[in-house]
């Protein structure tokens, strides 16, 4: 995959693919000298690399939307708080382990529980939830994303059964989360909840929004050099879409081509990563899961969730329609797979661990990773570039192809 265009940017995605880990600076120059050329030759060195960890496998999370009820206010989320035009509702026990069992039966084996920071979604009743999920199917894997929770918390939802936890911590940098969100929220907060996430013995999730309001290429870099260092099993990333309902209803909505464009960076920062083609990204294309396969991601999410309550988790606008049942999904998934050049597996979908010093991997980078620890902080400099004022930088957001210096 030898070098086909000059350009700065060039040199810098040879040493990505090579393994090498990149600065802030050489991560910010990838992001602002994109080209189609550059996206291309990094999206088959992705492909690549997830092939040597996963083969052809894609694998599929059944998403159940437990509750459109939260507590926070966040300027870019349909079910903010403030919006008073949202039917809320919450699923019952009984409703959640109806969509799983239908899930169980169609092939799927892990169920991602997500839902707003709802203060009925007590321990106590997501314990119950998840012990009878794991019972029900004792083979399957349990995701939870329902916010930032306590240390206490994430303790005993492990200790319960629940295997991973996604947690986007949506911007690396502190001033920029203070434009996405009111003062209550924090980023030292959100990255000190990745990190009890990681000490509770979770596999995590982070990830961020593409295009977002205000979004410049530092703070992609910031971002990517978060991912870098704090090395999540999994990485949820996709495009800012607008919701009417909003303080940012107006704003631009993000970038399908940057999106997989930036799959493809994260993909070969960690080769063993599960990053999935979002939904969002078909909100913008019809053709955005299959766009995101190709630049690297290997794990997709289709709505589990009962037809009658999809309507109302609209985080943002122009949500696919659902309401299929878990059988067609399952179908029409595999079929799309085999068209994407993939293979949809009855399968957990864990993430591998490539031993440090492993082999290369054939046509990707030779810096296996292996998931941090438990108990490792998250790095000082992460954490002094979150206190920190962003640094100065062209204030232009990110177009779908910045222009070369």
């Amino acid at each position: 995959m030898g070098q086909a265009v000059a350009g700065p940017a060039w040199p810098i995605a040879e040493k990505l693919r090579q393994g090498d880990a990149l600065s802030a600076a050489e991560l910010e120059l990838l992001v602002r000298h994109r080209t189609p050329e550059l996206a291309e030759y990094l999206a088959k060195a992705a492909r690549a690399a997830c092939e040597a960890v996963y083969g052809d496998a894609l694998f599929a999370r059944g998403l159940i939307e437990i509750s459109n009820i939260c507590r926070n206010d966040c300027y870019y989320c349909g079910i903010r708080r403030g919006n008073r035009s949202v039917a809320r509702y919450r699923l019952s026990p009984e409703e959640v382990l109806a969509c799983a069992d239908a899930g169980w039966r169609a092939g799927f084996r892990t169920f991602v529980l997500q839902g707003g920071e709802d203060a009925a979604l007590t321990d106590e009743w997501l314990c119950a939830v998840v012990g009878a999920l794991k019972a029900a199917h004792p083979g399957c894997a349990v995701t939870l994303s329902v916010g930032e929770r306590s240390p206490e918390s994430y303790r005993c939802l492990r200790a319960a059964g629940a295997d991973r936890y996604l947690l986007r911590h949506e911007t690396a940098t502190a001033a920029h989360y203070r434009q996405l969100h009111p003062r209550p929220l924090t980023l030292e907060a959100r990255l000190a909840c990745l990190q009890a996430l990681r000490e509770a013995g979770f596999a995590v999730g982070a990830g961020f929004m593409v295009g977002s309001p205000g979004q410049t290429a530092t703070h992609l870099a910031a971002d990517l050099a978060f991912l870098q260092r704090f090395r999540p099993e999994m990485c949820g990333i996709g495009p800012f879409v607008p919701h009417h309902a909003t303080p940012f209803a107006a704003q631009p909505a993000g970038s399908v081509e940057l999106t997989c464009y930036l799959l493809s960076i994260i993909r070969l920062m960690n080769p063993a990563v599960l990053l999935p083609a979002t939904t969002a990204l078909e909100a913008l294309d019809p053709e955005g899961r299959r766009r995101a396969v190709r630049a690297g991601a290997n794990v997709v999410m289709p709505n589990l969730s009962p037809p009658a309550v999809q309507g109302s988790y609209q985080l943002y606008d122009n949500k696919p329609a659902g309401g299929e049942a878990a059988q067609q999904l399952w179908d029409a998934l595999a079929q799309k797979a085999r068209s994407w050049g993939k293979r949809l597996v009855e399968d957990r979908g864990d993430p591998a661990v490539v031993p440090v010093g492993g082999a290369a991997l054939v046509g990707a980078p030779v810096l296996a990773a292996a998931p941090a620890p438990a108990g490792v902080p998250v790095p000082a400099s992460i954490a002094a570039s979150a206190a920190a004022p962003a640094r100065p930088s062209s204030p232009d957001p990110i177009s779908p192809y910045p222009k070369e210096a």
